[in-house]
């Protein structure tokens, strides 16, 4: 792999991606280089899908400025992209009357950053709102919403790759080299040459930054656990339910939220870490996570809990400090030619298409670029068809019986959007890149039914048993046939005689 680009964007997660899509409008030419097997796979991938009105942000702050800006436009956005999003609310719950009075700074907080229709209610009115939510009062947040992280993160890389961007997976930046204009960037895969470079690496932003000589910087990973309660418990809120933010912690504290699919998710936690890649879940942080949402929402049980994940923010506070840091969209003095995306955590998933259109403008003042006539400004992959009518699934199994074909009958994925999700545009192959395109696996069996029916398809399009992957990189699924395990083991058996 090799190649010369008018622009590099180190990094595949939202931001990234965004960017990647935001100049695919122009006719230039775009590498995008994510470690990962797949987009989507760092910290915007694994979070809580919510689209921040900006109420706990800084008026005068980077993150609000981006935050605000985002927000204005992000349903637009998700429709364009055909995204699921939702304009469910949030109410930001005062457990006992002590908290009442953080009810008023929140709001005035939120007033001054320009956030509308913020009302404090009484503990009367909450119940009315969520019946099975306890609480002294709350901030009611009309204006809040979600969407889905990782389908947003996917469909922008699958956008900008259709209006020509190129995506190199499994492609870690080791080391950059050169000047504005002239840039070299070391892979594992070769060398890729860019005349910009955009570093979107999360996580590792840092690190990226250093290599091309800023070290004014350091990303202190913060780890967060959550749960997922089965889909038959989503009717248990009707808006996301926040907890008065901690003083001085590393997040908003443990938040009961709604999700685009029907499920509710619990968390996340917030555990500093010394390693980017620690996403672990711990059976200490399941119980801490239960039992504070328990406060507010009683009727939860350990039973609704299918699954867990974790996701990583990438802090620029250490926990000794605690809190948050600014986010950093901006080109340093020490290196021309590089736009630096640093300490981008939440609100990063809101901020995302505002911050896209920022590094556009200052990517096309040192690069002028006629229009892309080939833009992908709509973009769906892979049609969900439980979301259908009935009448038009009667259409679509007419056209294709693969609409007919259930595979993944927790979440209702048909056999065409299975095969819709290998045939991506990013060419990603593992069990994981299907998962996230299709939601197959992750109902309450957690892939028991479909997971091997998706692994028989995968061999039909011409994959391996060996090949196969969950997650790229080691992660392989099979080391083998059941006649070699034999043939091994009688070879053992005739060695020990």
């Amino acid at each position: 792999m090799s190649g010369k680009f008018d622009v590099a964007i180190v990094g595949g997660g939202v931001v990234g991606c965004a960017i990647a899509r935001e100049l695919s409008r122009y006719q230039l030419k775009v590498a995008v280089l994510e470690r990962a097997a797949d987009v989507a796979r760092g910290t915007s991938g694994k979070n809580s899908g919510v689209v921040h009105t900006g109420i706990n942000v800084p008026a005068d702050s980077v993150k609000g400025k981006y935050n605000v800006a985002g927000a204005q436009f992000f349903e637009q956005y998700c429709a364009d992209l055909d995204v699921p999003f939702d304009r469910c609310g949030k109410v930001i719950v005062a457990l006992g009357e002590s908290e009442l009075p953080d009810l008023e700074v929140l709001k005035a907080k939120g007033e001054a950053i320009g956030v509308q229709q913020l009302e404090i209610i009484d503990r009367d009115t909450l119940k009315k709102m969520e019946p099975n939510i306890e609480g002294a009062g709350a901030l009611n947040v009309p204006t809040a919403a979600i969407a889905c992280p990782y389908t947003l993160n996917i469909a922008l890389a699958e956008s900008a790759a259709a209006g020509g961007v190129e995506f190199m997976l499994n492609t870690q930046v080791l080391d950059i080299n050169g000047e504005q204009g002239s840039f070299e960037l070391e892979t594992p895969n070769g060398t890729v040459s860019a005349r910009l470079i955009v570093n979107s690496a999360g996580l590792f932003a840092d690190k990226v930054a250093k290599m091309v000589g800023v070290t004014r910087w350091r990303i202190w990973p913060c780890r967060g656990e959550y749960l997922i309660l089965d889909r038959s418990k989503g009717d248990m809120i009707n808006s996301m339910v926040y907890p008065v933010p901690p003083k001085g912690g590393a997040g908003l504290g443990i938040h009961i939220t709604p999700t685009t699919d029907g499920n509710i998710i619990l968390g996340p936690s917030a555990d500093y870490t010394n390693d980017g890649d620690d996403v672990r879940t711990t059976a200490k942080v399941r119980r801490q996570l239960l039992a504070e949402a328990t406060e507010f929402l009683p009727d939860i049980s350990p039973r609704d809990v299918i699954t867990a994940y974790s996701g990583m923010r990438p802090k620029l506070v250490p926990s000794s400090v605690g809190g948050f840091g600014d986010f950093v969209v901006e080109e340093v003095p020490e290196a021309p030619g590089v736009m630096q995306l640093v300490g981008i955590e939440s609100p990063g998933l809101t901020a995302a298409p505002a911050i896209a259109e920022e590094v556009s403008r200052w990517t096309r003042e040192r690069l002028p670029a006629k229009k892309n006539l080939n833009f992908k400004k709509t973009w769906s992959s892979v049609r969900r068809t439980r979301e259908e009518e009935l009448g038009v699934i009667d259409e679509l199994v007419a056209e294709d019986p693969g609409y007919g074909e259930i595979m993944c009958r927790c979440e209702m994925i048909t056999r065409r959007e299975i095969v819709d999700s290998i045939n991506n545009e990013l060419n990603a192959t593992s069990l994981n890149a299907i998962k996230y395109r299709s939601r197959a696996t992750m109902g309450r069996c957690q892939g028991g039914f479909c997971g091997p029916r998706i692994v028989d398809l995968l061999i039909k399009h011409g994959g391996t048993p060996e090949s196969l992957t969950l997650n790229g990189g080691g992660s392989w699924m099979f080391m083998g046939t059941t006649e070699d395990l034999r043939a091994e083991r009688k070879a053992q058996r005739a060695k020990a005689k």
